[in-house]
């Protein structure tokens, strides 16, 4: 396995390169143009331009995360097809670039979702929360304000800053949308993405969805495995793949994850490593990585993943903020880099067992 790190460009990520390079082990980084839209292509320019500062700085570009899908393609709008077609046609400049892999979502109008970006532990560090029962009380529409005024006007990494204006519409747009409309959605877009997959053998990986429940009477399908696999079933192609996301999947409590890497061996592109501890059913706190923290045992995930010989880009997911860094949510440099000599530690020792 090949260990990385999610970095997202030089004028929005805190965190030079310098620094990453200096980071155990790791040769190379999970980048994104971050300022385009879900509705643009990625120019073949862009993407090269990105490609080459990050090689300057002795790194390698591993892969995207996220060439993000439009709410257009999710809901089956008029205008799905037009947006796949530039989604296909970013994929095609991703391929000149030799890039080999994306990871992507398909959770409607949020990406992942937090209601605290900044709880404070017991240590002085900050975690990311998610309470139920704080999501069940919000005024959908007015989210965004509320949760800019809790946490000093920061949002979640990977956020699309422009639905904040579009939200009632977009509550709308699925209103009548089901989870097999969902399901269907997304077969409908693998279907006619993978023949420039192929073309260019770029390995496409979903992402769980975050938390894996439904939230806001929207649906949710990326959420245990019979839908994972109904979703490989049905476009059974070995680029179709998932991003294995300890955290997110373990979010819901009925989710084995040392089962999901034995089910999804053949399927699994890339890999998230983060650890969790409930507070109750659906609510949740990340914590330190070691598992003495959290109730995932991560001996035994990166032992499972040694075991099926998984060659494929690991990262951590999701670090505290620590040392008074003022990094964004979950996406500091020191306690992600921490975990990453966490894992470079067990994964010796793994090795060395054997």
């Amino acid at each position: 396995m090949k260990m990385t790190f999610r970095w997202y460009g030089k004028d929005y990520d805190k965190i030079p390169l310098e620094y990453i390079r200096q980071i155990p082990n790791v040769k190379g980084v999970i980048s994104t143009l971050f300022n385009k839209n879900t509705d643009e292509i990625w120019l073949y320019e862009e993407i090269l331009e990105l490609k080459e500062y990050i090689e300057k700085h002795n790194l390698q570009l591993y892969g995207i995360e996220s060439l993000n899908v439009s709410e257009d393609i999710k809901a089956a709008t008029n205008l799905r097809d037009e947006h796949i077609a530039n989604y296909i046609q970013s994929l095609e400049n991703l391929g000149k670039n030799n890039i080999k892999l994306v990871c992507y979502n398909f959770m409607p109008i949020f990406d992942w979702t937090r209601t605290n970006l900044n709880k404070i532990n017991e240590d002085g560090s900050s975690s990311l929360e998610y309470k139920q029962e704080i999501i069940d009380k919000i005024d959908y529409i007015n989210m965004f304000d509320r949760m800019s005024l809790e946490t000093n006007g920061s949002i979640l990494p990977g956020w699309d800053k422009n639905k904040i204006n579009k939200l009632e519409s977009l509550f709308k747009l699925y209103k009548d949308i089901n989870e097999e409309d969902l399901f269907n959605n997304l077969i409908y877009f693998l279907k006619a993405i993978m023949p420039t997959c192929k073309k260019y053998n770029i390995k496409m990986a979903i992402h769980p969805d975050d938390p894996a429940w439904p939230i806001m009477n929207i649906p949710r399908i990326i959420i245990n495995k019979e839908n994972i696999q109904r979703i490989l079933n049905e476009v059974d192609d070995e680029l179709n793949g998932i991003t294995l996301c300890t955290g997110s999947l373990a979010t819901n409590t009925n989710n084995d994850i040392l089962s999901l890497i034995d089910t999804f061996k053949d399927r699994i592109h890339y890999v998230h490593i983060r650890n969790i501890k409930h507070l109750d059913d659906k609510s949740f706190i990340e914590t330190i990585h070691n598992s003495e923290y959290g109730e995932l045992d991560i001996y035994q995930i990166i032992k499972k993943l040694h075991d099926i010989n998984y060659q494929g880009f690991i990262r951590p997911d999701h670090g505290r903020n620590i040392f008074d860094e003022n990094g964004a949510p979950g996406y500091g440099l020191y306690d992600r880099a921490l975990a990453i000599n966490y894992f470079n530690g067990l994964y010796e020792a793994i090795l060395k067992s054997k």
